[in-house]
């Protein structure tokens, strides 16, 4: 069973949570702020008081009981721990089991001991309750340990500042058209990602034709050459990035906002994702490796293709294309999200998102119509009035 983890100040035990302004970790509580190194040593440090403290407990147990007695108080992790079925849950109701991806899943708040309620991708979120940012662990360790992540750069004051000013500078969008308080809940969410480096061989083969074209008289002559063109190399591809979660392949806004500068890319920590919203990965890379290798394949040879320069016309193009290696990371990547519905009376749903690294953004914004026609008959008026006054002095 997974299990849930807080991020604590060192000093109050208070919650921490990652700025992207300074890059530090801050606590709310006691305005202590650590780096990524000091947290490491704490938490290294806390790792082995708590084995030292387990250690001593287990040697107390086994001298209360006496031999060939068993004691019968089992705590909450043994009962869970027992009844546990090949790793999938068990529906109450009927008895049946169910596979993760198919249901919510419930944790216990690390902090204060609250049930958080959660979907099956979600590997990071806040207590509804004492509002601790808590991780998932499970989800972000063994196979769905990422190898990297990119820290947000850009602050939550930042991308809200933004989204206001971005829809000041929209001539038709109703003004008011949001509640205040929905833009305060925009949050910052670290997406899963395949990055992809791979390295192509092969080789093009093509016809190139070039013409010459002159008069003499009356008549005009044409000379074609015809040539055997050959292109052949080795391409290295770097940081091709693709979505590794399924309710996102819908949703083109959040892809909207790339590309990322994934050279600022570091090893994964778990400490970055205090204070935000994490999903985990649900779509393996051999689900889409065959349409990676094809979609390399087609690169390679346009690429290959562009260097005959040479000729006026090609034909008969034939590409070779065989991927000789390849290395994919699991990377988190920062985004920050808002959904908002407009206050009018058709209650829209709207949907903005920006890139936490470079600030690109990317949404959708109602449109006041009325204005739109309103401004579209001044100017209509307004041309027809000069058309006339231009008319009447000719």
């Amino acid at each position: 069973m997974d299990s849930t983890f807080t991020y604590k100040c060192p000093s109050c035990d208070g919650p921490l949570k990652f700025n992207p302004k300074d890059q530090l970790f801050h606590c709310e509580y006691c305005l202590n702020t650590y780096t990524e190194e000091e947290l490491d040593k704490y938490d290294k440090a806390r790792k082995i008081n708590e084995a030292t403290k387990s250690s001593n407990e287990e040697v107390n147990n086994s001298s209360n009981n006496e031999p060939g007695n068993e004691a019968h108080d089992n705590t909450e992790e043994d009962v869970i721990e027992n009844t546990q079925v090949d790793d999938k849950k068990i529906d109450l109701d009927n008895g049946k089991t169910v596979e993760e991806e198919q249901v919510m899943e419930v944790f216990n708040c690390s902090n204060c001991g609250a049930q958080i309620v959660t979907d099956s991708t979600t590997a990071a979120t806040y207590c509804y309750y004492c509002h601790n940012p808590v991780v998932l662990t499970g989800r972000v360790s063994g196979k769905y340990m990422p190898d990297k992540i990119l820290p947000f750069k850009i602050e939550k004051d930042e991308a809200i500042e933004t989204f206001l000013s971005l829809t000041t500078k929209k001539r038709f969008i109703p003004k008011n058209f949001f509640n205040k308080k929905q833009i305060s809940l925009m949050t910052g969410v670290y997406f899963p990602y395949w990055v992809i480096k791979a390295q192509i061989e092969g080789q093009v083969e093509t016809i190139g034709y070039q013409y010459r074209i002159w008069t003499v008289g009356d008549i005009e002559y044409t000379e074609t050459k015809e040539f055997m063109a050959e292109r052949q190399g080795s391409i290295v591809f770097r940081d091709m990035v693709k979505n590794a979660l399924e309710k996102n392949t819908k949703q083109g806004f959040v892809e909207a906002v790339q590309p990322y500068e994934l050279g600022e890319s570091i090893p994964f920590k778990s400490q970055y994702l205090a204070g935000f919203q994490a999903e985990k990965r649900d779509i393996e890379y051999g689900q889409m490796n065959d349409k990676v290798k094809d979609e390399l394949g087609k690169y390679s040879g346009t690429i290959m293709r562009e260097t005959v320069a040479d000729y006026d016309s090609l034909k008969r193009y034939q590409a070779d294309m065989e991927l000789s290696a390849i290395r994919t990371e699991y990377t988190l990547l920062p985004v920050w999200l808002l959904t908002y519905q407009s206050n009018d009376k058709s209650k829209n749903v709207y949907y903005y998102a920006m890139n936490g690294q470079t600030g690109k953004v990317s949404g959708e914004f109602p449109i006041d119509y009325k204005k739109f026609i309103y401004i579209a008959l001044a100017v209509f008026a307004l041309a027809t009035l000069v058309g006339l006054y231009l008319g009447g002095n000719i």
